[in-house]
């Protein structure tokens, strides 16, 4: 039984160096992917300083210009919008104005002919009674 005991015994200790080294490894690898990580965010912080910092400034420069740009059009839009609808009512006015004038100027005309038709009516067509 001796034997036996002590072949497991050096079996297991064999398994607890196996274990001791597994766990070592794994700490290994652990700290390794840990300085990965950190060497890798380092270089995206000095990628996004470098490259991505300057080009978002330049797009939000010319976001600002755009959005300038489309109030002022905005605003022009709008007073030829007003200068449009002002010249509209001044034509109306204009041509009712004029509406009037030609009437009162053309009136006494238009009863005049009217008149002279019915006298010319009553002259070739006699009333019947």
């Amino acid at each position: 039984m001796e034997a036996n005991l002590a072949t497991t015994n050096l079996i297991l200790g064999i398994m607890a160096a196996v274990s001791v080294l597994e766990a070592l490894l794994l700490i290994g690898v652990g700290i390794a992917g840990f300085m990965i990580y950190r060497r890798v965010m380092d270089l995206v912080a000095g990628v996004e300083q470098r490259q991505i910092a300057p080009a978002m400034a330049r797009v939000n420069a010319i976001l600002d210009n755009v959005k300038d740009v489309s109030a002022k059009v905005k605003q022009e839009t709008e007073r030829v919008d007003l200068a449009i609808h002002n010249t509209m009512d001044r034509i109306d006015d204009t041509a009712d104005r004029v509406r009037s004038n030609v009437r009162a100027k053309t009136g006494w005309v238009v009863g005049l002919m009217r008149g002279v038709r019915a006298a010319l009516e009553g002259v070739l067509h006699p009333a019947r009674t």
